[in-house]
C-alpha cells in the first residue's frame, strides 16, 4: 500500500504582506489624491459658471434700470470742467406718477462686507416718497463677494447723464462650504457694461 503524503500548505511571509500592504497603500494614495483634484476642478468650474450666470443677469437688470431712469446722481460739481465721475453708487428716480405724487428712488450701492476692505456687496435700495414726504424703503442684496464695485458716470450740462459704466469684480464662492481639503483658488470674473438713460430731464 502507498503512503498518503501529507501536503504543507505554506502561508504568506512577513515580508510578502509588507509588500502588499505597501502596494496597496500607494493605490489608496494615487486615488484619493486623483479624487481631490477632480473635485477641485469641478468646485472651480461650478462656482465660475453659477457666478458668473447670476453675474450677467444682475448686470442685464442693472443696464435696463439705468435706461429707464431720470434724474441721476451723484451729480459733478462742474459738469464742464469736471464731467466724468467715479463712485460707488449711483442714484435715479425710477417711477414717478404725477397724478398721484408718488415717486421711487433707486439706489445702487456698495457695502462693506465682513471687512471695509473686501468682499463686498451690491445692494439694491428704493426709497418712496409721497409728495416729496418719505413713505417707505426697502433694500435688498443683490450679489455679494465683489472684489471691486465701481460706477463711471459721464455727464453733459444740466447735469444730463449721457453714459453710466459698471465695473464689477465678483470672486466666485458658491460653493466654498463643499471642500475635501484646502481652500480652492477660483479666478475672479470682471463684468463691465455702459448704459444711456433714455428719458432726458435729469
Amino acid at each position: 500500500m502507498r503512503k498518503a503524503v501529507k501536503q504543507v500548505r505554506r502561508g504568506f511571509s512577513m515580508v510578502e504582506l509588507l509588500i502588499a500592504l505597501a502596494i496597496t497603500s500607494t493605490l489608496l494614495t494615487a486615488t484619493m489624491a486623483a479624487l481631490d483634484a477632480s473635485f477641485k476642478g469641478y468646485k472651480a468650474t461650478s462656482e465660475g459658471a453659477s457666478t458668473h450666470v447670476v453675474s450677467r443677469i444682475v448686470m442685464q437688470r442693472l443696464t435696463s434700470m439705468i435706461r429707464t431712469g431720470d434724474s441721476f446722481g451723484p451729480y459733478p460739481v462742474n459738469p464742464i470742467l469736471t464731467p466724468n465721475i467715479e463712485s460707488t453708487w449711483i442714484e435715479f428716480v425710477s417711477f414717478r406718477d404725477p397724478s398721484s405724487g408718488e415717486e421711487r428712488v433707486t439706489r445702487l450701492e456698495r457695502r462693506d462686507g465682513d471687512d471695509e476692505n473686501g468682499p463686498y456687496e451690491l445692494w439694491y435700495v428704493v426709497t418712496t416718497y409721497i409728495d416729496g414726504a418719505y413713505e417707505s424703503e426697502i433694500e435688498a442684496p443683490l450679489l455679494v463677494g465683489l472684489n471691486e464695485v465701481r460706477f463711471d458716470l459721464e455727464y453733459d450740462v444740466g447735469p444730463r447723464l449721457k453714459r453710466a459704466t459698471i465695473d464689477l469684480v465678483i470672486q466666485p464662492n458658491d460653493l466654498q462650504d463643499a471642500g475635501i481639503a484646502g481652500k480652492i483658488d477660483t479666478p475672479t470674473i470682471r463684468l463691465v457694461a455702459s448704459a444711456a438713460p433714455r428719458l432726458d430731464g435729469n
